[in-house]
């Protein structure tokens, strides 16, 4: 993460003990002797947010840490926040999408298309120049995650979640048109983190030549029935 990215604290701070004995024993060499080896490469962070699917009220803000595994999968450790205070939340893999396009048709529902977050100038890379994340996101133009929420916190200037990661992970999805995504969830990351996402949507719109209608894209219409449709984001099933 760029130093000069903005600190973005977790809603809630479990209701845990501190970490005296586990600090103690590691300081006594467990951290000479072992490594972080498989979370070395996770170098890849991304911002956007996030929707429990069939539950359009449950949205919050994610913070992706992602390893590239190669040219058609990322695999993505999530967080409420970037500070070192932030809970581990969930889990994110992307894939491309001709690899999306092998898979089973069952499978396909349990993934959400990225389009309309890169279009729109949502999803973002906190710290990277404007032309580095262009590029970045320009590869991830017509991709597909699959999430899994296991722990809803809540929102960083809203009404908190749980304490605890209670209860079954939730399958979470994309917003695909105008208007689904809460404002004020995404005017106060804008705000925090410095970000004009109606600039970088304007700096997006030479990728419509490269969109593809997506999947899932209708998946949510009905939980919004006020939003707007964009250009570029367009449900694959109802193209045919």
């Amino acid at each position: 993460m760029n130093l000069k990215t903005a600190r973005r604290h977790p809603p809630v701070t479990p209701p845990v003990r501190p970490a005296g004995l586990w600090r103690r024993t590691l300081d006594a060499g467990a951290r000479l002797l072992q490594t972080a080896t498989p979370l070395k490469n996770f170098d890849v962070y991304v911002v956007g947010f996030h929707c429990a699917k069939g539950r359009p009220d449950e949205q919050m803000e994610a913070h992706h840490y992602c390893r590239i595994v190669g040219e058609d999968m990322l695999q993505c450790a999530l967080f409420d926040g970037n500070t070192a205070d932030a809970n581990l939340i969930g889990v994110e893999y992307i894939v491309s999408e001709a690899l999306f396009e092998e898979f089973p048709q069952a499978e396909k529902d349990y993934w959400h298309p990225h389009n309309f977050e890169i279009l729109s100038g949502q999803l973002v890379a906190p710290g990277l120049p404007a032309t580095a994340e262009k590029a970045l996101m320009k590869l991830l133009i017509n991709s597909y995650g699959k999430t899994w929420h296991t722990w809803h916190t809540g929102r960083q200037e809203g009404e908190p979640g749980m304490e605890l990661p209670y209860g079954d992970p939730k399958l979470m999805w994309s917003f695909n048109r105008e208007g689904e995504c809460d404002p004020a969830l995404a005017r106060r990351r804008d705000e925090a983190m410095a970000i004009d996402t109606r600039s970088k949507a304007a700096h997006r719109q030479d990728f419509l030549a490269l969109t593809h209608p997506q999947h899932g894209v209708d998946a949510m219409a009905t939980d919004f029935p006020a939003a707007t449709p964009v250009p570029g984001v367009t449900d694959a099933d109802r193209s045919r």
